[in-house]
């Protein structure tokens, strides 16, 4: 779309998660070429040129496009297993299993991850890939072409794994790489794949997998690669009860602190789940800049505990939301997050002050920008930012009867996405992708499923 070519949305309720939470009743968004050009209450200015399409969004909710900070999307096609374990038991249920992937699978699992993310209004995605079984092929390469055609914006955080059984971690010795391939690895997938432009729709981080699967040497060696390349660093922390055990028993120390001795606290780092933090361990992250993936639905598949969302957020710690991989969170969506945010961190300490409608959309979309490294760019409706945006059908059914949009939104069934642009380009219309099939997404992944079990079965 050439810079000067418009679109422009009217009549619709605005929240712009701007930093004073600026809300119209009724107001407008002009999306000029693949940014945000003008948001503002009542029509749109008068005289403007160049504009190929005008959307009446009347009965609808505009907000900026969500954003997902975890999500395993490979997990997409091993679906419904192991559904009464906590965490260290499901690993070990399921890893035999995930080290059999190949490059169709993961693609196929891409697909389907994306896809159900897409069309409930996610805009930017996330997939932490950890698992490179020798000989699968062309792994983070599939994954990124399937993000490519979905049309989202995408962060791939390359993970690895070189702690197994025999190492006193948890995966299978064949599941895992050697130090040296890890970072070879993930050198060459930034390489080949991390663009550093403002408008960037592919983005790469550095992601060991997780203190009990990941050496010390792992992490140390890793951390100084990404700082090296000027990328982001992702991994898993605090996660359980299990893991604040493993830390202590392997390394003297909790998950917070390790992770410090190694260099893995700071603002370009985010860690998934941090379930299990004590006062200290807060202090460190708000001091350090480190930001949460908060995963309220995953957590609670594998009963790992509610996170202190509210006392991360009042200590200035960036958290957003995340899916998580669909083998622990089978509805593989984002929007349903922001609901479970709110009452789940309800049934903790600080009970219906812990957090209202606002504060989970914030978390679903500016706080997931921040977390990712991106707030400059994605998060808000504001003049200037790269034009993300969804459209919410506010006015069947299932929200009408409800005043505050917002609050339908959030505590509301699952609203359905009109319209979802990302860098100004349409890709859902009417609750349907644009730019891929999703019939036959479905029969791909179902195929790779049986495929995968099939495989598993025989070895």
């Amino acid at each position: 779309m050439a810079a000067a070519q418009r679109i422009v949305i009217e009549n619709g309720a605005i929240a712009t998660v701007d930093a004073d939470d600026t809300e119209y009743a009724s107001g407008y968004v002009v999306i000029a070429g693949h940014r945000i050009e003008a948001v503002g209450a009542g029509r749109a200015p008068e005289g403007l040129t160049d504009v190929v399409r005008r959307i009446d969004a009347a009965g609808h909710l505009v907000t900026p496009g969500l954003v997902n900070t975890h999500h395993h999307f490979y997990q997409w096609i091993t679906r419904g297993l192991a559904t009464d374990h906590h965490l260290f038991d499901w690993l070990v249920a399921l890893y035999p299993t995930w080290a059999r992937i190949d490059e169709p699978m993961v693609y196929a699992a891409a697909q389907g991850s994306l896809a159900m993310m897409a069309r409930g209004g996610v805009t930017t995605a996330m997939d932490h890939h950890y698992v490179f079984p020798r000989g699968s092929g062309d792994l983070s390469g599939a994954i990124v072409r399937a993000a490519r055609e979905t049309g989202v914006r995408f962060t791939l955080a390359r993970g690895s794994m070189d702690r197994s059984r025999k190492d006193g971690g948890l995966p299978p010795d064949f599941a895992v790489e050697t130090l040296e391939d890890a970072l070879a690895a993930t050198e060459e997938t930034v390489r080949r794949h991390h663009d550093a432009s403002f408008d960037a729709m592919t983005q790469v981080a550095v992601a060991p997998c997780s203190p009990f699967s990941v050496s010390t040497e792992l992490l140390k060696q890793g951390a100084e690669l990404a700082r090296r390349l000027g990328v982001r660093l992702h991994t898993h922390g605090s996660e359980t009860a299990e893991e604040e055990k493993f830390c202590r028993e392997l390394f003297g120390m909790g998950p917070t602190d390790y992770f410090e001795s190694t260099g893995w606290l700071g603002d370009d780092v985010w860690m998934a789940h941090c379930v299990h933090m004590n006062d200290s361990d807060i202090a460190a992250f708000a001091r350090t800049g480190t930001g949460v993936a908060h995963c309220p639905s995953s957590n609670a598949r594998l009963a790992a505990g509610i996170a202190r969302v509210p006392d991360l957020l009042a200590a200035g710690v960036p958290v957003g939301l995340g899916v998580d991989g669909t083998a622990s969170n089978e509805s593989g969506e984002l929007h349903t997050e922001l609901r479970n945010a709110l009452l789940i961190n309800r049934l903790g300490a600080h009970r219906e002050a812990a957090l209202n409608a606002r504060q989970a959309l914030r978390l679903g979309t500016y706080g997931g920008a921040r977390v990712l490294g991106r707030a400059d760019q994605i998060g808000s409706l504001e003049p200037g930012k790269l034009a993300d945006v969804v459209l919410w059908k506010m006015d069947t059914l299932a929200h009408a009867s409800i005043a505050d949009p917002v609050t339908a939104l959030v505590l509301g069934a699952a609203a359905p996405v009109t319209a979802s642009f990302v860098n100004g380009r349409q890709i859902v219309a009417n609750g349907r992708l644009l730019h891929v099939d999703e019939d036959a997404v479905a029969r791909s992944t179902r195929t790779q499923a049986q495929r995968l079990a099939r495989l598993t079965t025989q070895n």
